[in-house]
C-alpha cells in the first residue's frame, strides 16, 4: 500500500495532466493539470461525460472514461491508490501519436491492397495443383496478410475512434447484434483449444448503435481475451443490463503473462519499441474499444480476477433517438475490404489452417 505522500510525489512526476480525487473531490493536481485550469476543491462527478454509474461503483482495476473540459471531451484512466483515485488524462501528444500512425497507415494501405489483390488471383491457381505443402504455405501467407490488414486498419481507425465521439448511429436491437457476433466467433475458438462461453439477456433491447464500432469493440475484446488465455483455458463472456446501461464482460482464466499491468493496456502504443511479449501487439485494440465505448456513452474497466485472470468490462448507455448528444447517420464503409471480419480481427489467435484457399 503506497503512502499518501508517495502518491503525491508520483503525481508530480507524471507528464500528462493528472490529479487525485478523494470522496469525489479533487484534492491534488499536477502542473500539467493546472495548466488546463483543473483546480482542487472541484467535484469530479460534474466533469464526467461518461462513467457516472461506473465510477460510483469503481473499487479496483483501471477504469477508462471520458471527462468534459468546457466544450471538449478528454479520455482519462482512473486507478485507486491507498483510498484515493488517480486520474490521468490523455495528452495532446497521445493524439499526435495516433495521427502519425493514421498517416503511416494511409501510405501502407495502397501497397498492401496491391499484394492482397495479387494474392486473391494467385492463391486459387496454386490450389489447382493440389500440392498439400503448397496449400499449407498459402494458409500461412494468407493469415499473415490478414494480420497485416488488421494492423493497418487499426492504425488507420484508432485516431478517428479517439477523436469522433458522435458516431454513426442507428436504432438497432443491440442484444441481437452482440448475440450474432459471439455466435459467429464460438465455432472458430474451437480450433484454439480455448473454451468460450456466452450468456445474454436474450431479449430485444433497442437503442442507438454504431454497428461498426460495436463490432470492432466486441472482436477486439474477444481477441485480447483469447491471446492471454493458455490452451485449455476458458473465456467467459456475459452481457447484462442494469437500468439504462448494458455491460459486456469478458473474463479469462489465469494468464501466463508475467508482470501484466492493466494500466499499460490503454496506452501500449506509446511504449518504447523493443523486445516485448508479442501478444500485446501495438496496443491499438484498447484504443478502439475505448473509442467505441465513448461513442456509446460508456466506459471500459480492466481488472485482475482473484484467480489470476483478467476481466474487461465495456459499458454502453442505452440511448434513444431523442438524446440531444447524439446524431444519426447510417453510412457504412467496409474497413475489411469485404473479407471475413472474424478471421481478420482474430487473426492473432486463430491457427493458419483456417486461412486456406476457401477463405480467399
Amino acid at each position: 500500500m503506497e503512502r499518501t505522500e508517495d502518491i503525491v510525489m508520483m503525481l508530480d512526476q507524471i507528464p500528462d495532466p493528472a490529479f487525485l480525487v478523494q470522496d469525489g473531490i479533487i484534492t491534488q493536481v499536477n502542473p500539467s493539470a493546472s495548466r488546463l485550469l483543473i483546480e482542487t476543491g472541484c467535484s469530479v462527478t460534474e466533469m464526467l461525460a461518461t462513467g457516472v454509474q461506473e465510477y460510483a461503483a469503481f473499487h479496483s482495476g483501471y477504469l477508462a472514461l471520458t471527462l468534459k473540459r468546457g466544450d471538449q471531451l478528454c479520455n482519462a484512466s482512473v486507478t485507486r491508490l491507498n483510498g484515493c483515485d488517480l486520474f490521468v488524462l490523455n495528452h495532446e501528444a497521445d493524439r499526435a501519436e495516433l495521427q502519425s500512425m493514421a498517416l503511416a497507415a494511409q501510405e501502407l494501405r495502397n501497397p498492401l491492397s496491391t499484394v492482397l489483390s495479387v494474392a486473391d488471383r494467385l492463391f486459387p491457381l496454386i490450389g489447382e495443383q493440389n500440392d498439400a505443402a503448397a496449400l499449407e504455405q498459402v494458409s500461412k501467407i494468407n493469415r499473415g496478410l490478414f494480420q497485416m490488414l488488421r494492423i493497418v486498419s487499426n492504425m488507420s481507425d484508432a485516431y478517428r475512434y479517439a477523436q469522433d465521439s458522435s458516431a454513426r448511429l442507428e436504432t438497432r436491437d443491440i442484444c441481437s447484434i452482440i448475440d450474432e457476433l459471439i455466435a459467429g466467433i464460438i465455432p472458430l475458438t474451437d480450433y484454439t483449444g480455448i473454451h468460450l462461453t456466452y450468456e445474454s439477456p436474450r431479449e430485444p433491447i433497442f437503442c442507438l448503435v454504431d454497428s461498426e464500432k460495436l463490432e470492432r469493440a466486441v472482436h477486439n475484446i474477444v481477441s485480447n481475451a483469447l491471446k492471454f488465455t493458455p490452451a485449455g483455458g476458458t473465456v467467459d463472456i456475459k452481457l447484462t443490463r442494469r437500468k439504462n446501461m448494458l455491460y459486456l464482460r469478458a473474463q479469462n482464466t489465469a494468464s501466463d503473462v508475467p508482470g501484466l499491468s492493466p494500466a499499460n493496456f490503454y496506452r501500449q502504443h506509446l511504449r518504447q519499441p523493443g523486445l516485448d511479449d508479442s501478444r500485446f501487439g501495438i496496443g491499438l485494440g484498447m484504443v478502439l474499444i475505448h473509442g467505441a465505448a465513448t461513442a456509446h456513452g460508456g466506459t471500459v474497466l480492466l481488472e485482475k480476477t482473484p484467480q489470476g485472470g483478467t476481466c474487461i468490462t465495456m459499458s454502453i448507455a442505452l440511448r434513444q433517438r431523442t438524446d440531444p448528444n447524439v446524431r444519426e447517420s447510417v453510412l457504412h464503409v467496409d474497413y475489411a475490404g469485404e473479407r471475413d471480419h472474424r478471421l481478420l480481427e482474430l487473426s492473432d489467435s486463430l491457427p493458419a489452417s483456417l486461412y486456406g484457399i476457401d477463405k480467399i
